[in-house]
């Protein structure tokens, strides 16, 4: 790898990683019916610091049975689980240097097959990276391998790349067959996601959205709005949680950042025909001969 990387970068992701693998392991034991979603977000963010990283790549993400990726508890979160197909993705970063990682836990007991369908379809994936190979082909193994367990990829998401305090970035890594890809090269970093589920196999926009990031920079006259900026300059480029914030006013404020173009949000993501859905997700670096998995 250090003919690949900088021995200093590489060594904050395998931090990374190694911190995210350990809070994955300790949250998912807390994942259970009855618990409090807003417990285990803050378990997971807080965990996160305590074991050494700067701080979270994003906001732990609890998206339960239709909904497939960007829920996460308000700040007076009340919500418990029930027999739910619950998916936690972490994200941990070390000096902006990024690990992403998912499990699906079934509270139901009665899922294991699709459970399986995301985690087969990401390690075959997994065995097919080295450098040289297109991501397209990445698409095609993942999209057979959910459907020989008698499910759909959601094909319009995809895995993707992570680079310095940027949380998705280029290669797309589809989770479907496609024409063209990327081809991908050592020392790149990949997180790949596929995203099963017994429904139609697409996702859409729901109806509210607790997740933020900075996509701009421009002026802002309103003293909320300017507050609110100075508070979320320390996440740089990654998201934010709406419930991380102290700033007064705080609805309007990001209202007004969103309108000028600073602030973008991401709704939750929900499956179209109400589908079930799991996911699976590991963080690697590219290298000539394979992958090293940071967030085993």
């Amino acid at each position: 790898m250090t003919s690949i990387m900088q021995d200093d970068i590489l060594e904050k992701y395998l931090k990374a990683g190694e911190i995210l693998s350990r809070v994955r392991s300790e949250a998912k034991d807390r994942v259970k019916v009855g618990a409090s979603l807003l417990e285990v977000a803050e378990f997971v963010e807080n965990r996160t610091i305590e074991l050494g990283a700067d701080g979270s790549a994003f906001p732990c993400n609890i998206s339960r049975n239709d909904e497939a990726a960007h829920a996460t508890p308000m700040a007076d979160d009340e919500s418990v689980f029930g027999e739910d197909v619950v998916k936690l993705d972490i994200g941990v970063h070390v000096d902006g240097y990024i690990a992403d990682s998912a499990i699906t836990v079934d509270l139901t007991g009665k899922h294991g097959d699709l459970v399986k369908a995301s985690e087969a379809a990401l390690y075959a994936a997994i065995d097919t990276v080295k450098s040289g190979v297109n991501t397209a082909q990445l698409g095609s193994v993942i999209e057979d391998t959910i459907v020989d367990l008698g499910f759909r990829p959601i094909v319009n998401l995809t895995g993707h790349g992570v680079a310095r305090y940027i949380a998705h970035t280029h290669p797309s890594i589809p989770n479907r067959r496609i024409d063209h890809g990327s081809v991908l090269t050592a020392g790149d970093v990949i997180a790949i996601e596929p995203f099963a589920t017994d429904g139609a196999g697409k996702i859409i926009d729901g109806s509210w959205a607790e997740i933020f990031s900075v996509i701009g920079n421009k002026p802002v006259r309103l003293p909320a709005a300017r507050n609110l900026l100075k508070e979320i300059e320390p996440y740089r480029m990654l998201p934010f949680a709406k419930r991380w914030l102290k700033t007064e006013k705080l609805d309007f404020a990001l209202m007004q950042l969103a309108k000028s173009g600073v602030i973008t949000s991401y709704p939750v993501l929900k499956e179209v025909a109400g589908g079930l859905v799991s996911q699976a997700e590991h963080t690697l670096i590219v290298t000539e001969d394979g992958c090293q998995v940071t967030t085993l």
